[in-house]
């Protein structure tokens, strides 16, 4: 990928939240971030019954102040518990909640998955590359493409 000037230096974005399992998988993309020198909010919830807490303010989360409306998830595909499937379809019916852009960042490539996230909502679908670099090449594109390029809705903002 050609080196490009990076666009996320000294500023400043609106809360993202991951939801992902895999402590690894996580690690891998905060070092990416890092790396790009991207410093948003940054929520992590490890399954798709947190993720439904946080966004719902339930349970532990009931504290709008400490759990902000995310401008973006980045959501796992196989969670334990309620899976990211069940996460799209709660989210993309709930009237407040289904402006936020839902970005699937897996490792399933089964067209199957595909084609139920788009059907219920997803906004977009991606594959976790496994090689390093080809990781940080697609989080950099994700990341420029939806708080760079894309322009949100004024209810996210």
């Amino acid at each position: 990928m050609p080196d490009y000037p990076n666009p996320f230096l000294n500023k400043t974005y609106l809360p993202l939240l991951v939801v992902e399992d895999s402590d690894v998988d996580f690690e891998v993309l905060m070092r990416s971030l890092k790396k790009l020198s991207f410093q948003p909010q940054i929520y992590r919830v490890e399954d798709g019954d947190e993720a439904l807490d946080f966004l719902f303010h339930q349970g532990q989360y009931t504290d709008n102040k400490k759990t902000p409306r995310p401008a973006l998830i980045l959501l796992d595909l196989n969670l334990p518990g309620t899976d990211g499937r069940e996460v799209i379809v709660q989210l993309k019916q709930n009237r407040s909640l289904k402006m936020i852009p839902i970005i699937v960042f897996t490792t399933s490539s089964n067209p199957q998955d595909v084609e139920f996230c788009y059907q219920y909502g997803a906004n977009s679908y991606m594959l976790k590359p496994l090689e390093t670099q080809a990781f940080n090449d697609s989080v950099n594109i994700l990341l420029a493409y939806w708080l760079e390029t894309a322009i949100l809705p004024s209810s996210i903002i």
